[in-house]
């Protein structure tokens, strides 16, 4: 919901303003080695070539896994009806390292993918992607690991994945004081397919409250609050908390996830234009 950006880069931009972004999320609680994940993402409109640029950064620890994602994106813009149309690119780095604190019922060395003095590999990344939004909805469409990445020397392919993307602004009293929000995400690597289902509340432009649905995963309630900043009140910063209520296997094993997220937005104030008026009867 609150990271677009990472998935598609047509979103950089789109709203007009600049804004930082940042996740921690604790996966599967109660595993040893369980995942941890960091992300970081900032983008801001160039209004004058009609763009947007952004930056994701993308740090996931698991067992002895740990990958890292660097992204710079490009969006560029058309006003169509009320809306704005992103046609975006990204580029950048992905590497995996492999640890060497192996625990195995056999002998590593049995197995020549198991890294036995640990192991780094990197590749270039590609990505794009469409976005529209307006006051009402936002939709997009987009793709990662383009040119699948291969990364030999630790035995991970980075396999292209599809997304699909959208929501909904529903102004349920007619004064913007109860606004339903409900979106939808989809993924796909084009063998397995994952859905993600959510609707929140946001009382008064303050507080939210909401749930998330993954299929064959987990049932996300959610908790936030929001307030605008400012001189002319035109920024808005945002902390919400998200607890993942596992509903596969693991359930029997994990106390669920948990991810924290922080955001903040404002408008750049454009500069007033000094008018010279000139009239002979003033020399």
């Amino acid at each position: 919901m609150f990271d677009r950006i990472s998935i598609n880069p047509a979103v950089a931009g789109s709203s007009g303003q600049i804004c930082a972004t940042g996740f921690f999320r604790q996966q599967w609680s109660g595993f040893d080695g369980a995942p941890k994940t960091g992300l970081f993402n900032a983008q801001m409109p160039i209004s004058k070539i009609s763009s947007g640029i952004g930056l994701s950064v993308y740090l996931d620890e698991l067992g002895q896994q740990k990958s890292n994602f660097a992204r710079l994106s490009y969006s560029f813009h058309r006003k169509i009806g009320p809306g704005t149309f992103g046609i975006g690119l990204s580029a950048g780095l992905i590497a995996h390292t492999l640890g060497n604190n192996w625990i195995a019922r056999d002998n590593p060395a049995d197995d020549t993918s198991i890294p036995l003095n640990g192991q780094s590999d990197s590749g270039f990344d590609l990505g794009a992607g469409l976005y529209y939004t307006n006051p009402k909805f936002w939709i997009g469409l987009s793709s990662t690991h383009l040119q699948e990445v291969e990364l030999d020397d630790v035995s991970i392919k980075a396999t292209r994945h599809y997304f699909v993307q959208a929501g909904y602004n529903w102004d349920l009293v007619g004064d913007k004081k109860y606004v339903l929000q409900p979106s939808t995400l989809i993924k796909s690597d084009g063998t397995s397919t994952q859905l993600d289902l959510n609707a929140t509340l946001l009382y008064n432009n303050q507080v939210w409250l909401g749930v998330s649905y993954r299929t064959e995963d987990a049932i996300a309630p959610m908790v936030g609050y929001q307030f605008a900043t400012g001189k002319n009140k035109d920024g808005m910063a945002k902390i919400g908390y998200s607890y993942d209520v596992t509903t596969s296997q693991l359930k029997n094993y994990s106390s669920g996830s948990h991810e924290i997220m922080v955001s903040y937005c404002f408008l750049i104030a454009p500069k007033e234009k000094l008018q010279i008026y000139k009239n002979v009867r003033f020399l």
